[in-house]
């Protein structure tokens, strides 16, 4: 059976698979018989295509075989034509022949038309020139012809990559002789009329007799320029090469009387011409615009208005506003006699330096008093002290001179006696101090930016930012820091064998000497460092910063730096797209270290001290045996003597604290010192000794000293949020032994330190125990503590030993926040009463 056959079985197979399946039969018939027409008819359309494809292709064959015939004829032809003309045996010969001779009729063609151009422009030229003769007006006509046809010359000569240049010289060098004479004439016609007016006379006028001469002599010294001007696009080129905007003809005219004048005064030997005085002639130039700016507003706006309305010149500000075109026209003048002033002072760094900042500064006059903006749109008027500095090359000696009075200021501050003295008296007496020579370094910084922020180009802010301020601020970071690793030094034992410093001065340094040395370091960072954070927040120092995060974006180099290196000394937000960051964020954060540090010496050195101030106080074991009167108040007793060494260290060294440091600071780091005294008290003195009665009045005593004298320097309730603990503990201690509702003899039972159970009557009186109005009274404020007088000894001892929550109910009522049910209880049993 062949595949067909097998494929027929499976699909009846398919089909009829029951006796059901017979019935539709018929229709099964009907299927198949239309599948089999349309498989014909599709069958008969390809035979159809075939046969046209085939013809098709015939009838191409045929076409291409007659084209080629007939290309080998005409090829036949030529080469049999070329030999006959060059007189040649071959075609190949032939061919070298026949192009020699087209290229010397092309040749012939050019010259012809180079003759033809040179005709044309002889006519025009003796046109031009007869009409001179007679009318200045009708010259300009052929003018512009002459004119449009040497423009039109350019463009063709930059498309043929610079075919004929001699007849482009030929040309421009006639247009240019014409365009001389012609000026000169509409010039001079100007000219007669300012006489007729007497300018340059500030008070001068044009009479109305006088305005449509006036005017007519305006417009055709603009309709001679018109075609210069169209399509000038001056602000294009390299960043650093801007082209200048060029200065209409009727206002160069007006200011060649004022030249004259400005030549006279500050070219010769005038007592004006002065290089160390360059404001003389910056100045003389305002005044000029100041003293002829309603002249050019009455008789000069009008005639350019109606002159480039509707043009396209009318969008730029140079053309069109009158007080624009005279700045123009004036600042030739002016980088004239910069240009020859700049060689004369290049040597001598001050001159140098104060012509660049009377230029910026009258750069900034043009730009915000006269609107100047050169025609440059939205990128401004980027000001005379930019064409030199840039364009002129000049801005690398101007940096290292300033750059050098920068550092010899700084030295000269840094060298001052009283560099390291703390000024009280410039900063709010509540603020850190930081010492004289950080207030004059920052006002060095502070006039460093006013001599560049005056600067228009972006690469040479940030290079003096970077070059300048940011250099100054690490070389004192260093010797901020270089300080601070002396000081350590000579305070340890090391550096002290080492240094040859004797115990005495490292005394005298650990002591408030020592601490004015280590709040110099502290103060003078925190005041620096709150400069640069004030800095980040300047317009100016934030403009630089979003300009350097916009060009680190676009590309791997900042001028002549990387932008790694760049962000090394400003700030690693400048690589990261992520919001926030500043100029100053590295170098304030390395201030902001070195604050920290400073105050964590000064911490350190405080507790050290403390620690050995309160030595003798340690060792000494009176709690158990004073005894006095039951009438003795804690507020009668005199602190104990070996507590002396600790009021007299704190009350000095909190003393300077308080007039140098700010209150956050002091409070932080008389936190630490008070967290030092509690734990040492108690560690040395509730946790190891026994105390009566009266003993525990002059802990309490103590204790009160300590916070009267640290609340002396820092307001009240610093020392008692410092000491709580302390002054739990002096309370639970020294709970009378009688309260207000305890009558004479109670039953208690208390353990003592051995765990075991003593029980007993205690006479309240034999004990020492106060009468029923005995108080108890707070450390430092004098108040009396609420539920001492109705809680006595023995019932504070019977609820606190009871259970957990009647020892936490006990505290919360005797107003005890700090001590837990276990160091209460522990503390308690130092009370003799209870202790055997």
């Amino acid at each position: 059976m062949d595949d067909s056959q097998a494929r027929v079985a499976d699909y009846l197979d398919d089909k009829l698979q029951t006796s059901g399946d017979l019935d539709s039969l018929d229709s099964l018939l009907d299927q198949i018989t239309a599948q089999q027409g349309l498989l014909r008819q599709q069958l008969d359309d390809a035979q159809r295509a075939l046969h046209a494809a085939k013809q098709a292709s015939h009838a191409h064959h045929g076409s291409l075989t007659q084209r080629a015939n007939g290309f080998r004829r005409e090829q036949a032809d030529i080469d049999r034509r070329l030999m006959v003309i060059t007189a040649s045996e071959t075609s190949d010969e032939a061919v070298p022949r026949f192009e020699a001779v087209l290229d010397t009729l092309h040749r012939l063609d050019v010259a012809s038309g180079y003759v033809t151009l040179l005709v044309e422009v002889d006519v025009l030229s003796k046109h031009v020139q007869a009409q001179l003769q007679t009318s200045n007006e009708a010259a300009l006509a052929p003018y512009k012809q002459l004119r449009a046809l040497h423009t039109r010359l350019a463009n063709l000569q930059g498309a043929a990559e610079g075919a004929a240049p001699q007849l482009l010289h030929h040309v421009g060098k006639i247009t240019q002789a014409l365009r001389t004479k012609i000026l000169d004439a509409f010039s001079s016609d100007l000219d007669h009329i300012l006489k007729k007016i007497h300018w340059p006379t500030p008070k001068a006028n044009v009479p109305a007799p006088l305005r449509d001469e006036w005017e007519t002599a305006m417009v055709k010294l603009l309709d001679l320029q018109l075609p210069e001007l169209d399509g000038m696009s001056y602000v294009s080129g390299p960043g650093d090469k801007v082209k200048l905007p060029p200065v209409l003809f009727p206002l160069e005219v007006l200011v060649q009387p004022l030249e004259m004048r400005f030549r006279y005064h500050f070219d010769g030997d005038k007592p004006t011409n002065r290089i160390d005085r360059p404001e003389y002639f910056l100045t003389h130039i305002t005044t000029l615009l100041s003293d002829y700016s309603t002249f050019v507003a009455d008789h000069v706006q009008p005639v350019l208005l109606r002159h480039f309305r509707g043009t396209d010149l009318a969008l730029n500000p140079v053309y069109i506003d009158a007080m624009s075109a005279f700045i123009t026209a004036l600042l030739p003048m002016l980088r004239a006699k910069i240009g020859s002033l700049l060689p004369k002072v290049a040597g001598q760094p001050q001159l140098l330096s104060h012509l660049m900042h009377e230029l910026m500064g009258f750069d900034t006059t043009i730009r915000d008093t006269w609107a100047y903006d050169g025609g440059y749109g939205i990128d401004g008027w980027k000001g005379l002290s930019w064409e030199f500095l840039v364009q002129g090359d000049w801005f690398g000696r101007w940096l290292q001179v300033e750059k050098d009075f920068a550092l010899s200021r700084y030295q000269n501050i840094v060298a001052a006696p009283d560099f390291g003295h703390l000024d009280y008296e410039s900063v709010d007496p509540k603020a850190t101090k930081p010492t004289k020579g950080a207030i004059r370094v920052n006002d060095l910084l502070e006039t460093i930016t006013d001599r560049y922020r005056p600067l228009t180009s972006f690469s040479q802010k940030l290079t003096f930012l970077i070059d300048i301020q940011i250099a100054i601020f690490d070389k004192l970071h260093e010797k901020l820091q270089s300080n601070l690793e002396a000081y350590l030094s000579m305070t340890t034992s090391l550096g002290r064998a080492m240094g040859g410093v004797t115990k005495e001065e490292q005394e005298k340094l650990l002591g408030v000497d020592g601490l004015e040395r280590l709040c110099k370091t502290y103060g003078s960072a925190d005041y620096l460092e709150r400069a640069m954070r004030d800095w980040s927040d300047d317009v100016f120092f934030l403009d630089i910063w979003e300009a350097l995060q916009d060009r680190a974006r676009q590309a791997t180099n900042i001028g002549s730096m990387s932008v790694a290196s760049v962000a090394e000394r400003t700030s690693k937000n400048v690589e990261s797209d992520m919001d926030g960051g500043s100029l100053f964020d590295e170098t304030a954060s390395s201030y902001a270290r070195l604050r920290e540090r400073s105050e964590k010496i000064i911490i350190d050195t405080l507790i050290t001290n403390v620690r050995e101030a309160l030595r003798p106080y340690r060792h000494i074991n009176p709690w158990a045996t004073l005894s006095g009167p039951s009438s003795s108040s804690a507020t009668t007793l005199s602190p104990t003597a070996e507590i002396d060494p600790l009021l007299t260290y704190l009350s000095s060294s909190l003393g300077f604290l308080s007039r140098a440091l700010a209150l956050a600071p002091l409070r932080r780091i008389t936190r630490a010192v008070l967290a030092t005294v509690s734990s040492t008290l108690w560690d040395n003195v509730f946790s190891r000794f026994r105390f009566s009665s009266q003993g525990a009045a002059q802990l309490h005593t103590d204790v009160a000293s300590i916070c009267r004298v640290v609340d002396k320097s820092l307001g009240s309730g610093v020392a008692e949020a410092g000491l709580r603990k302390c002054l739990e503990g002096a309370q639970l201690v020294g709970l009378p032994v009688k309260g207000s509702n305890t009558l004479a003899v109670r039953n208690v039972s208390s353990s003592d330190d051995a765990g075991g159970e003593v029980e007993g009557d205690w006479d309240v009186e034999a004990w020492g125990g106060g009468g029923t109005d005995e108080t108890v009274q707070e450390a430092g404020n004098g108040d009396t503590v609420a539920g001492l007088a109705d809680l006595g000894l023995w019932e504070v001892e019977r609820r606190l030993f009871a259970d957990n929550q009647s020892a936490r109910d006990v505290l919360e009522e005797l107003g005890l926040e700090l001590l837990s049910e276990t160091e209460a209880r522990a503390l308690l049993r130092r009370r003799v009463e209870l202790a055997g």
